[in-house]
């Protein structure tokens, strides 16, 4: 009679570690802007070089962030979080890659944007290349180098492709996206 009262518990016991992995699997994925920087992302939709400009904000937030943690006492929640921060860094970083990719296609003017961008860039990459080598978050650091390194590689060539194409279109200058030409 004991083992029917202990079968319900055994049971329970065995379903325990499938429930646990359904409710990992159906957690949110994970946003590395807060709501207020999204909702500025979204409403910056039409100002590309605006639209830049934050990313550039937020990104040099999470780089100094990073930069802050990297002064803390060794821990393994300090690495975590470190790991954490870089894997939002590099995600961050692809995504204004893909902007500046739809920007380029598009023809907006965001000149005045690149520059500072640029120049940022330089310091992310100073960040990252500061951090201690650790197992902990070795992969997330190697990461965000390469996007640190795309993103740069591919802002300056965006800055010589906008400079010469906008030299070649004045009637352009300052758009923010393609017109239809006359033909």
């Amino acid at each position: 009679m004991k083992t029917m009262r202990t079968l319900p518990y055994l049971a329970i016991v065995l379903m325990m570690p499938m429930l646990a992995s359904s409710l990992r699997a159906q957690r949110l994925p994970h946003d590395p802007l807060t709501r207020a920087q999204a909702s500025k992302i979204a409403e910056a939709s039409i100002d590309p070089p605006l639209r830049v400009k934050l990313y550039t904000t937020y990104l040099s937030e999470h780089a100094d962030s990073i930069k802050a943690l990297a002064k803390r006492a060794d821990t393994a929640a300090r690495n975590h979080r470190i790991a954490s921060n870089l894997e939002d860094f590099a995600d961050l970083m692809d995504e204004l890659g893909s902007n500046l990719d739809v920007y380029s296609d598009r023809k907006a003017d965001i000149r005045k944007a690149l520059k500072p961008l640029s120049e940022a860039i330089v310091r992310w990459q100073t960040v990252l290349h500061d951090l201690p080598n650790k197992p902990a978050f070795d992969l997330e650091r190697t990461d965000a180098i390469d996007s640190s390194n795309d993103l740069s590689d591919q802002t300056k060539q965006l800055i010589q492709s906008q400079d010469a194409y906008f030299k070649e279109h004045k009637d352009q200058k300052g758009q923010q996206r393609a017109l239809p030409q006359p033909q």
